[in-house]
């Protein structure tokens, strides 16, 4: 019986390995064989991978050792203006008569660097990128699930018109605290443009606040991007910077936001309009998953009818994944000031009130509060909180903008400038910070850019401060970012359109609170200088 019977026949098949005949020995060298002939086959099929790999290898080559490929000094005028290529200079000869192939091969080793520098420094960037992913994806839940529209009701419903803009200020510093601003504007101004309606307001009385309220903790607290970039550009710490934010930030909404908003509206006495209105109720115009709003493009979910809550998460469940964050990292910043012991007690403070832990936690409860609270399910709570990050990308092109607008000021000598002049007058830090983010402010118009540019700016000129005082240059900065927003600002065309405003109307609200803001903002951390 030959081996091919054997290992067909049914006996064969169910006897044990050990007990079965091998293979031919040529057939078994055939196979030790095979796999590299196989992988060079493959090669020899695609030469366009060997030659790709060979080009890595050749730029490896450039990086570590340019000068044994190079054929001359990259700086050298070696021939003739724009030479033709030739066995002498390979790729020509540049407009000065510099080889260009010598110059490449140089070029590519700065590139290749700067290449992989970036790739580190993204790594680090990537802790402040993931703040605000985290801080978007709970904001989006928020938003989507209803639970903003919980809070909305519960605060505002059945509240006296006198009562209203405190109330509206309070509201929007709460939605405000893990929202982007311009989220917060659009789920906020359905039920702004109601509350006025259905109290017979003018509505800025009423707007003023709400606006204020995001405005204030857009630039002062952490972790909005702005904030966050600033934190990270001075060496700050997020728990001291977040605990003196909040403690500015009250009296600062106060002045600029029901105080304010009575000036205001007497300045700009208009109605709330009607197009943009809902039927003059509240709870009307907050119901719902999205707001009730025709405005409120800042959910993601409209398009997708299996997203929609079938329930109202409590007010309870919103308000608890709104502060917990807040919580644990002020927590943590309150025993790092009290100058509490070492300890494990310690240990697991800072580890809960850590940035990125805190708010990773607060994202894992609002799921369960939030997205279980809204009869979702795990897929569906998913989707809501991936929405959230497309605005991300929004946010890091900016804070991209920001940073290659700071290194420009930098490298043209702006920095030294502004340090020589410090130095040889004497000019407070922190007034210095708020100044320079005014001017960036007033010159691009974005909040966030202002932030991140003075912010790198200032942060050689701060790096002999303690902790406290870094923390309070990082919210001097955030209340000069916001100084006199016109033209070249979208929010403020944004409060423009949204509020039916003329030109000259939203310099006399918009441009007059946000301004306020900036002034009394910088007041409050000069105080805190002198207290800690």
């Amino acid at each position: 019986m030959s081996s091919t019977d054997i290992t067909s026949s049914p006996a064969a098949a169910g006897a044990p390995d050990a007990e079965r005949p091998g293979p031919p020995l040529s057939d078994a060298r055939t196979r030790a064989r095979r796999p590299g002939a196989r992988t060079g086959a493959a090669l020899l099929r695609r030469p366009g991978t060997v030659l790709a790999g060979l080009f890595v290898l050749l730029m490896i080559g450039w990086v570590l050792f340019p000068g044994l490929f190079a054929t001359a000094d990259p700086t050298e005028i070696v021939g003739d203006s724009l030479a033709a290529p030739s066995w002498q200079h390979w790729f020509g000869t540049d407009l000065n008569g510099r080889d260009v192939y010598s110059r490449v091969v140089y070029g590519a080793r700065v590139s290749l660097l700067v290449g992989f520098s970036v790739a580190f420094l993204a790594s680090i960037a990537g802790l402040a990128v993931g703040l605000v992913a985290l801080g978007a994806m709970i904001g989006q839940l928020l938003a989507d699930s209803g639970g903003g529209n919980a809070i909305v009701d519960k605060l505002v419903g059945g509240v006296k018109a006198a009562a209203l803009p405190w109330m509206m200020a309070l509201v929007a510093a709460i939605i405000g605290l893990p929202m982007f601003f311009e989220i917060g504007v659009v789920l906020l101004i359905p039920v702004v443009l109601s509350v006025a309606r259905r109290a017979k307001q003018p509505v800025l009385l009423v707007g003023i606040p709400a606006l204020a309220g995001l405005s204030v903790l857009h630039a002062l607290v952490p972790p909005h991007p702005g904030p966050v970039a600033a934190i990270e550009a001075v060496h700050a710490n997020t728990g001291r910077t977040l605990l003196f934010g909040i403690i500015a930030a009250i009296p600062t909404l106060i002045v600029a936001g029901p105080l304010l908003g009575r000036l205001v509206a007497r300045l700009v006495p208009v109605d709330a309009p009607a197009a943009l209105a809902a039927d003059g109720s509240v709870r009307d115009a907050g119901s719902g998953a999205h707001g009730g709003g025709e405005h409120d493009g800042a959910t993601a979910v409209d398009a997708k009818n299996d997203t929609t809550p079938t329930r109202r998460p409590s007010f309870g469940a919103a308000i608890t994944c709104i502060l917990l964050p807040v919580v644990l990292m002020l927590i943590s910043a309150i025993a790092e000031i009290a100058g509490m012991k070492k300890g494990t007690a310690l240990s697991v403070i800072e580890f809960l009130g850590n940035p990125p832990v805190a708010l990773f936690i607060s994202t894992m409860v609002a799921m369960i509060l939030l997205g279980k609270g809204a009869g979702l399910s795990i897929a569906k709570t998913n989707g809501i909180m991936s929405a959230g990050l497309p605005a991300v990308a929004g946010i890091i092109l900016i804070v991209a903008a920001g940073g290659g607008f700071k290194t420009l000021l930098v490298d043209a000598g702006v920095g030294n400038v502004i340090k020589d002049w410090a130095d040889g007058s004497n000019f407070s830090p922190l007034l210095l910070a708020w100044l320079v983010a005014v001017g960036i402010r007033l010159a691009t118009g974005s909040a966030t850019v202002a932030t991140i540019t003075a912010a790198g700016i200032v942060a050689p000129m701060v790096a002999h401060l303690d902790a406290n005082q870094l923390s309070l240059v990082v919210l001097a900065i955030g209340a000069g970012s916001l100084f006199f927003s016109h033209v070249n600002d979208a929010g403020f065309w944004l409060v423009k359109e949204y509020f039916g405003l003329s030109v000259v109307q939203t310099l006399k609200s918009w441009s007059l609170m946000e301004t306020v803001i900036s002034v009394v903002g910088f007041a409050c951390v000069w105080i805190l200088h002198l207290i800690v």
